[in-house]
């Protein structure tokens, strides 16, 4: 009796690229795998080509992983766009899904260098200013369950690297995930709780800066969060400390 082979990652990225592509094979030990379990067949054109197909049962294994990553993400989006909303509300320009540079590392003086990474953080926003110094950027990063905080908090250049792009870094937590003493010091903490409400557990360290010439120009080419028309109040109203968002 064939075995049937163990279907992991690996093959689930294969299937996807397939899905995507036209068809053409690696001839690999993952597609011997993704062939012997029925999930792709072979295909030869009228030049005698092979190709590849995704079979029915390929597409219904993808479907199944579809409908479990956007369960795994709708609590994270969900508490992304409340953040942002909060942002808008307190009178702020809010990108989401950003990717920037950032500098890591210790800089070499003379030379004025260190290494680079790039950070996605949740939520970047800056105040509604025409004023360089008082732009003050903020990072938001959103966690919604234990296991991707503190494999968040082991990855030290990560939050390096946003601090490099802001003056205040927070971590958006769903309650009961932590609690905010085990999240270092360098950053605010607020909780969302079960009311939908967002609660300042601990005050983000503020630090003054001016943002980079590069982040300026990436700031420049995307496109920020569209206004939400509910969250808006008028510029000629008292400014909220960017934290303030319940």
């Amino acid at each position: 009796m064939a075995i049937q082979p163990d279907i992991g990652p690996s093959h689930h990225r294969r299937l996807r690229a397939m899905w995507r592509s036209a068809g053409w094979p690696f001839q690999d030990l993952i597609e011997i795998d993704l062939l012997a379990a029925g999930l792709v067949e072979r295909e030869r054109d009228a030049v005698g080509r092979d190709t590849l197909r995704v079979t029915d049962a390929g597409v219904a294994l993808l479907s199944s992983a579809l409908q479990r990553n956007r369960a795994a993400r709708d609590p994270h989006e969900a508490l992304v766009a409340r953040v942002a909303r909060e942002m808008q509300r307190a009178g702020r320009v809010v990108w989401r899904g950003l990717s920037l540079r950032a500098r890591v590392g210790e800089a070499d003086p003379a030379i004025d260098a260190g290494n680079w990474a790039i950070a996605m953080p949740d939520v970047y926003s800056i105040r509604h200013t025409s004023v360089e110094d008082f732009v003050e950027p903020v990072v938001h990063e959103i966690k919604v369950r234990r296991s991707d905080l503190l494999a968040d908090l082991r990855r030290p250049t990560k939050g390096e690297a946003y601090r490099w792009l802001s003056g205040e870094c927070w971590y958006v937590i769903h309650e009961g995930i932590a609690q905010p003493q085990e999240i270092p010091a360098v950053y605010g903490v607020m909780l969302a709780l079960p009311s939908g409400a967002l609660s300042v557990a601990r005050p983000a360290p503020r630090r003054s800066m001016r943002l980079p010439f590069a982040v300026w120009m990436a700031l420049a080419r995307a496109t920020p969060e569209p206004p939400d028309e509910a969250a808006q109040r008028s510029l000629g109203e008292t400014d909220e400390a960017p934290g303030d968002a319940g």
